[in-house]
């Protein structure tokens, strides 16, 4: 299994810190048709940014193209169990990428649009956060939901 990390860092060890406010970019859906954005901020590591990308690709066709927009940059480290208090920081046990309110954080194309949902949701499940799966036309979502009411 290939973790996303980082070649090379300026620093090897973070401080933890806090992420507030809302997304300034990285906010809409660019690439593909549909996108699955994280509705508050989040700390997402590489192991369930990748848990993610397995369980999307698994349950739709090869023809499905998939884009991550996020990159787990930040190391993320841990003191071993067991350990007294002092003695410094911990070692790097993984890296996380840390993502404002309203970012998109995966992209699809390529599939049918219940497919997609479908594929999406099965993805934000893997996710502790609170996530909404938009579309790229904001109407597409109205039409939808309109087709839905009528039938029902």
């Amino acid at each position: 299994m290939s973790l996303l990390q980082p070649k090379k860092m300026k620093y090897r060890k973070w401080r933890k810190g806090r992420t507030r406010g809302k997304a300034s970019r990285g906010y809409t859906v660019v690439f593909g048709k549909w996108g699955l954005k994280v509705l508050e901020p989040a700390r997402i590591s590489a192991r369930q940014i990748e848990a993610c990308r397995l369980t999307i690709l698994r349950s739709l066709p090869s023809s499905a193209k998939l884009w991550i927009r996020i990159f787990p940059w930040r190391p993320v480290t841990k003191k071993p169990a067991e350990t007294r208090m002092g003695g410094g920081k911990g070692d790097v046990v993984g890296y996380e990428a840390r993502v404002k309110a309203g970012t998109v954080i995966f992209e699809l194309d390529g599939v049918s649009d219940v497919d997609a949902q479908r594929a999406l949701k099965l993805a934000a499940d893997k996710l502790q956060y609170k996530t909404a799966i938009v579309p790229k036309n904001p109407w597409l979502a109205l039409k939808q939901k309109s087709i839905i009411s009528q039938n029902s």
